[in-house]
């Protein structure tokens, strides 16, 4: 049995963190499914930039988009969507066969619109709408003002991805606006079954605390959080609220594990998978980081639910001066500017892209 497939058995999805319209029609993807035992995949507007900007394989729709008047943001939601659209069909098998639990694809709300719940509510209904596609999750930031847009997307009934969590406390919210939003179709008298995924970024902890930190706490951090993070997961599954719920038909909101690419060039390539290994979650990876450990990685065993020794690991970069409460704020701030400042470069790279094809 391959290395990925012993992953998948063990009762954890493997995700792709990438897509472009090149593996899509050289058949790449669909050899990670067939022989990697992907099921499923994220984007974000980084991924897209380098796409549009690296390879020609979007001149011609961009071309054709822009020619019929359509530009910046309506411009990338279409091509974005074409490849999207294309990727969902490739899982749809898995997804009918785990009754929806797997086979996902993800494209996110401009993160302009990150401090505007109303907005981003609007934006997560046109997506959905437009995707046309059951397994397709509309991806929401866990701020203070995504957590009101989740609770009202999944109460609308739109599947929602919770991304930039740092933190259990973080996680923990997210998890409580979408159990409100299924307690308000329950009260409604609407079907409880609404699917999530909350998504925790590890490799970021580690390279916030690079070089402020001794060598037995390098690349430590990130899945010391991840081990306290699944315990509180693991803990709300028991409890009597989400037991009523489940009951009730609810779906389970599955933790995913993201920014799993290392980012230290001395540390194996697969530490956070081998690390990660937990059953009922989610590891999207980098394509890169997905090779590298199908070609050499090791599984030595799964992630105590208990969160195992995290606590005392947190104790020690406690001692080191490290506020992991203070951190996971910046990180999530830092990241909503950094989703920020990559859809401002996308949009000026499909800009440039539809003039430069004009011309030609």
């Amino acid at each position: 049995m391959s290395i990925t497939a012993a992953l998948h058995d063990l009762g954890q999805s493997l995700w792709l963190d990438n897509i472009t319209r090149e593996i899509l029609d050289n058949g790449t993807l669909r050899r990670y499914l067939a022989d990697l035992s992907v099921t499923g995949l994220t984007s974000n507007p980084t991924i897209f930039d380098e796409a549009i900007g690296k390879t020609q394989a979007y001149d011609a729709a961009i071309r054709e988009k822009a020619a019929a008047g359509l530009g910046g943001e309506d411009l990338f939601a279409e091509i974005a969507l074409q490849d999207l659209r294309r990727a969902a069909d490739l899982f749809r098998p898995v997804f009918d066969a785990t009754a929806g639990v797997d086979g996902w694809v993800s494209m996110e709300v401009s993160p302009l619109l990150a401090d505007d719940a109303r907005a981003t509510i609007a934006a997560a209904r046109r997506i959905h709408g437009e995707a046309q596609r059951p397994n397709l999750f509309v991806k929401i930031p866990g701020t203070q003002a995504g957590l009101a847009a989740i609770e009202e997307s999944i109460f609308a009934g739109i599947p929602v991805n919770v991304t930039l969590l740092f933190s259990r406390e973080q996680y923990l919210a997210a998890a409580e606006a979408f159990m409100r939003g299924i307690e308000r179709r329950l009260a409604a008298g609407l079907d409880a079954r609404v699917a999530s995924v909350a998504s925790l970024f590890i490799s970021r902890w580690d390279r916030a605390v690079a070089g402020k930190v001794p060598p037995p706490l390098h690349n430590a951090l990130g899945i010391a959080i991840a081990r306290r993070s699944y315990r509180a997961y693991r803990a709300l599954q028991a409890s009597r609220r989400w037991r009523d719920l489940a009951a009730a038909g609810a779906q389970l909101q599955r933790m995913l594990w993201a920014s799993t690419g290392v980012k230290d060039p001395q540390a194996r390539p697969g530490l956070y998978v081998e690390a990660l290994a937990a059953p009922a979650t989610i590891n999207t990876m980098p394509e890169k980081t997905l090779l590298a450990f199908a070609a050499g990685g090791v599984l030595a065993g799964v992630m105590a639910e208990d969160g195992g020794d995290a606590e005392e690991i947190l104790v020690q970069f406690a001692r080191q001066g490290i506020d992991v409460d203070a951190l996971a704020v910046k990180l999530q701030r830092d990241g909503a500017q950094a989703f920020v400042d990559s859809w401002r470069e996308l949009m000026r790279r499909i800009a440039e892209k539809s003039a430069a094809l004009a011309r030609r």
